[in-house]
């Protein structure tokens, strides 16, 4: 049988995974130890060792405060009054460390460590603790008996670290509070990172959820020619937080179809011993390192980047490796009593006090730290020096090796416009084109990601000069349209978590890029983006070593208004809801009106550092009212008076239209149209509001405004009316500081639609031209007697055009055709 191109099954390799074969040969000079491995017997003494000392940390950090040597026995003042932390992940995340450690010494490997059991800490803080780095950026926790003991009572405790693998550990690259990302964070690590290997552990629970099964999917965009390698290790210790976890308890054969069929070579390493599982997990680790190797050097010798099997190691082992076995009759190691602190009480309870002395003891602390407190110089040996660390791997404080895009001048794609409001164009469409030359500036360095949506988001000019990442099968019809590339930088996948995560994973390594979906969805990705803006936050304000990572910018298209034809499921602007909820400090909010301030907003995003930068542009034609001066003018300010539809000037204004979105912009012109012609004597002030935070207070946001700023442009005691893109609550959260909410009445998104035509949408939701005018007429004092014959033909407008459109499935030439008639 013929193999679809890329899937020759020579480079594929067979459906078998590495459970079929023997013991691999000793390394040179070494001989085995009884059962077989490469390592001697002195090497399992020193990396037990080693590992011991982690474990031993990992069980202080959870219970102690004082007393960190035992030089003396335990005391009830001794351990903390509140015990927190996470016990059961922690011995198998610092065994897997100490083993990649012993390889990146003995090959010089360039390796960072994703521990997606975020809850793990002390597992992780263990080792980084170890190698010196936690000291050399926290001098008070130093290597000796005073530094350990503020080192373990800082572990959860008010005031210090959290409980997980937080921005504040050196090395940490992914927190994993919240389950399910470790995996895309590791592939998006490795992308454009030839030399990279991103050893990314997954747990079990972590395992179940939803964003961690797609990411199995991502070994098929990794190109072996340009990108580095993620060695994924699933960790099966069997329970989660009280239940046991699926993939521990299905069969062998059914855990190993699994992964088979997912596109890995899966191998081994199962056990409870501790010398027999050194033996184990160092002749695994070697082979999936050499075949990591064999993959990339033949990709890189032939320059023909087809898809291998991509190695990945199971590694089971007990919940709470090590620890006691049991306590009070039931049962701790291998049970989910181990999860989090495997005993309390014991301050209070003699018995327990006892038992966690006993446990930390067994790990013979006196024969791994001199008196003093320092690691003994035989285990000091052990771990890699300078950034060779996995703790002060620069990858991992990504920004240290960030450089900026190389960008074109915006202005050079902008839309020519001549009589404003007036020029219908596609709104996403030239910053297709900008992005486009920003590919193929910065080839290394920029990826564009979105779930099968480039083309529909009008970004299509992507294509140009790049295809999209394709390392599956390629078949002939693809030739004809397709932009299937094993080469490209275009990254598509129908999982908004998975791309989403690469982008993450991406952008903390240094680099640079942009998501894009439609608007109703990005709710898809509402945690994850929760979890990110978190992160920098704690980074960018918090921990002053790390160094600035590009921000995360995102673009919503295909949005709210112009999703008539897709339905009420397609209808949500609620994603810059959730934004706002998140630390000004990292957040931006840009509805730019037309595709000139798009551009200029475009260009400040890829500039920016250390934020979540969200754009909200619709795809389709628009009116187009900014010439790029005038719209790079506007940006800066934010929000302003548009002149050409505003009558006050010089004089005080009756009413306020303001407006924010590209078709609430154009529904508040064509009411300000209307206005101007039938009640020429009002005064009416015309403002536009480009960056969303502008409207909240300057103590709140940096991007805000002062009480003085506001008032100037919304003087007190003027009806407000305001056409908005989303939901009108937010506008009320936003300014309820410095704008009286009695003033403020904003037409926006009522949960209304179905499959509508454009205006009907817009009639449904009270955000119409003619219900904006009827506002203005209700809210302006005197307006409202005298207009009530415009307010009349406004009602009767409403019922004409939704006849209109029922009856001939369109709206009306002179609505669907309106422009601004000056």
């Amino acid at each position: 049988m013929a193999h679809p191109e890329g899937t020759e099954a020579s480079e594929y390799g067979p459906p078998v995974s590495a459970r079929e074969h023997g013991p691999g040969p000793s390394a040179p000079g070494r001989e085995r130890t009884r059962g077989g491995g490469p390592l001697t017997a002195r090497e399992v003494e020193l990396m037990n060792a080693y590992w011991r000392a982690c474990n031993y940390l990992a069980v202080g950090m959870i219970y102690l405060q004082d007393n960190p040597l035992l030089s003396r026995p335990l005391v009830p003042k001794d351990v903390k009054h509140r015990l927190l932390g996470h016990w059961g992940a922690s011995p198998a995340l610092s065994f897997t460390w100490v083993h990649l450690n012993r390889l990146i010494v003995e090959q010089n490997l360039d390796v960072i460590f994703v521990a997606g059991p975020g809850h793990g800490a002390p597992g992780v803080l263990g080792p980084v603790y170890l190698e010196g780095t936690y000291s050399e950026v926290y001098p008070d926790k130093s290597q000796d008996a005073e530094g350990m003991r503020k080192f373990f009572k800082q572990f959860s405790f008010p005031g210090h670290i959290g409980s997980h693998v937080t921005p504040e550990t050196p090395g940490s690259i992914h927190e994993g509070g919240e389950l399910g990302y470790s995996l895309s964070h590791a592939y998006g690590m490795a992308f454009d990172n030839p030399d990279l290997i991103v050893a990314c552990v997954v747990g079990d629970g972590e395992a179940e959820t939803g964003p961690l099964a797609t990411a199995w999917h991502s070994n098929k965009f990794i190109n072996p020619v340009r990108d580095g390698a993620v060695l994924p290790i699933l960790n099966l210790n069997g329970y989660k937080i009280a239940n046991p976890t699926i993939l521990a308890r299905i069969s062998p054969e059914e855990l190993e179809a699994l992964f088979v069929g997912y596109g890995y070579k899966p191998y081994f390493v199962e056990g409870s011993d501790p010398a027999q599982m050194h033996q184990k997990m160092a002749e695994t680790l070697e082979r999936a390192v050499e075949d990591i190797r064999a993959v990339q050097k033949k990709a890189r010798l032939t320059d023909t980047p087809t898809r291998p099997r991509w190695p990945m190691i199971i590694l089971r082992s007990p919940k709470g490796w090590t620890g006691p076995k049991e306590l009070d009759g039931h049962r701790l190691e291998g049970s989910w009593r181990s999860h989090q602190v495997p005993f309390g009480d014991v301050r209070g309870n003699p018995a327990h006090l006892k038992a966690l002395e006993d446990w930390m003891r067994s790990y013979r602390p006196e024969e791994l730290f001199d008196v003093e407190g320092r690691l003994m110089p035989e285990l000091r040996s052990l771990a890699p020096k300078g950034n060779r660390r996995m703790s002060a791997n620069p990858h991992a404080n990504g920004g240290l090796l960030r450089k900026a895009l190389r960008l074109p001048d915006f202005r050079d794609y902008a839309v020519k416009v001549g009589t404003r409001g007036t020029t219908l164009h596609e709104n996403t469409r030239p910053l297709g084109e900008f992005l486009r030359d920003i590919m193929r500036d910065n080839p290394t360095t920029f990826r564009v990601f979105g779930p099968d949506e480039t083309a529909s988001n009008r970004l299509q000019a992507l294509y140009e000069v790049t295809g999209k990442t394709w390392m599956s099968a390629l078949l002939p019809e693809d030739a004809d349209g397709g932009h299937l590339a094993r080469d490209g930088r275009v990254m598509e996948m129908l999982s908004e978590h998975t791309l989403l995560g690469w982008l993450e994973g991406y952008l903390l390594t240094g680099r640079h890029g942009l998501f894009h979906t439609y608007e109703a969805f990005a709710h898809v990705v509402d945690s994850m983006f929760n979890q990110h803006a978190k992160w920098l936050d704690i980074s960018k304000n918090h921990v002053k070593w790390r160094a600035p990572v590009a921000s995360e910018n995102i673009l919503l298209s295909s949005t709210v208004w112009r999703q008539d034809h897709n339905g009420f499921s397609h209808q949500d602007p609620g994603f810059i809801d959730l934004v706002t909820n998140k630390s000004g400090s990292v957040t931006r909010i840009y509805l730019p009106p037309d595709a000139n301030t798009l551009l200029v907003v475009a260009d400040q995003c890829l500039r920016s550092t250390d934020c979540v930068n969200v754009i909200v542009a619709d795809k389709q034609k628009h009116l187009q009212f900014t010439s790029i001066d005038e719209a790079v003018a506007h940006c800066a300010k934010g929000l302003g008076i548009w002149k050409r539809a505003s009558t006050d000037e010089d004089a005080e204004p009756d009413v306020i239209m303001a407006c924010c979105g590209d078709v609430a912009t154009q529904e508040a012109l064509a009411a300000a149209s209307i206005l101007r012609a039938r009640a020429p004597q009002l005064k009416l002030r015309f403002i536009n509001v480009v960056d969303l935070f502008k409207l909240q207070s300057s103590a709140e946001h940096p991007h805000g405004s002062t009480q003085r700023e506001l008032e100037s442009l919304f003087p007190p005691g003027k009806p407000i009316i305001f056409s908005f893109h989303g939901y009108a609550s937010l506008i009320h959260k936003l300014a309820y500081r410095y704008i009286d909410n009695r003033d403020l009445h904003v037409h926006g998104y009522r949960e209304k639609g179905n499959i509508n035509t454009p205006f009907e949408l817009a009639i449904l939701n009270d955000t119409s031209r003619f219900h904006l005018v009827i506002d203005v007429i209700d809210r302006v004092p005197g307006l409202h007697a005298k207009a009530g014959h415009l307010k009349e033909e406004m009602r009767n407008a409403i019922l004409d055009n939704l006849a209109y459109a029922h009856e001939h499935g369109r709206d009306r030439p002179e609505i669907a055709d309106w422009t601004w008639p000056d």
